[in-house]
C-alpha cells in the first residue's frame, strides 16, 4: 500500500530538524507503543546520530503491556538511549521522569547559568503535543485525533528552566515497506483520506485474528474466530448494521468500525509488532 501523503510543511520541518537538532543536548523521540519500530522515523535517526535520546512509548495504555515491556528493555540496551512509557494523560508519570532523565543524559548542562536543551520529535499523531502539555502541566499545544495538527515548531520553557522545542510530526518521503505503511495507517498516523480503508482493515483483521482472536471474539460477540479477515469484516458488518440494499455488507462501514474500535482501544490492549 503506497502512501501518497507528504504535505509541504513536512518538507520544511525536515529541513528545520537538520538545522536545529545539532544544537540540542537531548532528543525526545515519541513513538507509538503499539508499533515502536514502524513509528521510528529513519530521518530522525540519521540526523540524531549518537546524540542522547529518550524514547517515549506513547499510548502505552492502548498497547499490549507485556510486549511494551520488551520494547522498553530492547531500547534501553542501546547506547545513549533511555526508554519509558507514556499514557495519553497530562498527569502521566513521564512528566516527572523526563526532565530528570534529560539531566542524566546531559550532565555537562547542569550548573549555574546552564540549562538542558531538548527537542521533541516524532511522526504525526503519535502524542507529542500530549507530552508537551504533560511536561508543562497545562495545555500549551493543540491536541487532535488527526495527524498533522502541529505544523510549526514552538519553544516552551519548563518550570525547572529546561528549554524544549516541539517540532511538527513528519513521516519520511518514501515508505517502501508495505507492512510499515499499513501499521501507520491502521494506527492513524496518516489521514484517512490518504489510505484505502478496506485494505487497511483487511490487514488489521488478519493480524488481530492471528494474535488477538479471543479479544476480537469478545468485542464482536462471536462464538468462534472467523476463518479469514474477509469473514471477520462480514461479521462486523452484520452486527453493526453495515448493510446495503439486498443485505449486502457495506465493507467500507465495516472497515471503519474495525479501525475505530482498534484505535480507541475498544478491542483491548494490542501491539502490532514485537522486538
Amino acid at each position: 500500500m503506497g502512501i501518497q501523503w507528504y504535505p509541504g510543511h513536512m518538507t520544511k520541518a525536515r529541513r528545520e530538524l537538520g538545522e536545529w537538532m545539532p544544537s540540542q543536548d537531548v532528543i525526545i523521540e515519541v513513538l507509538d507503543a503499539r508499533m515502536p519500530a514502524a513509528s521510528e522515523n529513519p530521518v530522525v535517526a540519521e540526523i540524531r546520530g549518537d546524540r542522547p535520546c529518550i524514547k517515549v512509548l506513547s499510548k502505552s495504555d492502548l498497547a499490549d503491556p507485556a510486549i511494551t515491556k520488551r520494547w522498553v528493555s530492547a531500547f534501553n540496551a542501546k547506547k545513549n538511549v533511555i526508554a519509558i512509557e507514556q499514557i495519553a494523560d497530562r498527569k502521566s508519570p513521564a512528566r516527572v521522569k523526563i526532565p530528570d532523565l534529560c539531566k542524566k543524559l546531559a550532565p555537562h548542562r547542569i550548573g549555574p547559568h546552564k540549562t538542558v536543551r531538548a527537542m521533541i520529535v516524532g511522526i504525526p499523531n503519535v502524542g507529542k503535543s500530549t507530552l508537551i502539555n504533560a511536561l508543562m502541566d497545562r495545555k500549551v499545544a493543540k491536541v487532535g485525533d488527526e495527524p498533522a495538527v502541529t505544523k510549526a515548531r514552538q519553544l516552551v520553557t519548563l518550570a525547572n528552566g529546561m528549554s524544549l522545542w516541539d517540532s511538527p510530526g513528519i513521516l519520511w518521503p518514501n515508505i517502501e515497506d508495505e507492512t510499515v505503511a499499513l501499521r501507520l495507517a491502521f494506527c492513524g498516523s496518516i489521514p484517512d483520506s490518504a489510505m484505502d480503508y478496506e485494505t487497511v482493515a483487511m490487514f488489521g483483521a488478519e493480524y488481530l485474528l492471528k494474535h488477538y482472536s479471543d479479544a476480537v471474539c469478545a468485542r464482536y460477540k462471536l462464538k468462534s474466530a472467523p476463518e479469514s479477515a474477509s469473514a471477520l469484516l462480514d461479521e462486523i458488518g452484520k452486527r453493526r448494521g453495515a448493510l446495503r440494499a439486498g443485505g449486502v455488507i457495506d465493507r467500507h462501514k465495516a472497515a471503519d468500525a474495525l479501525i475505530h474500535d482498534f484505535r480507541s482501544g475498544a478491542i483491548g490492549r494490542i501491539s502490532l509488532e514485537a522486538p
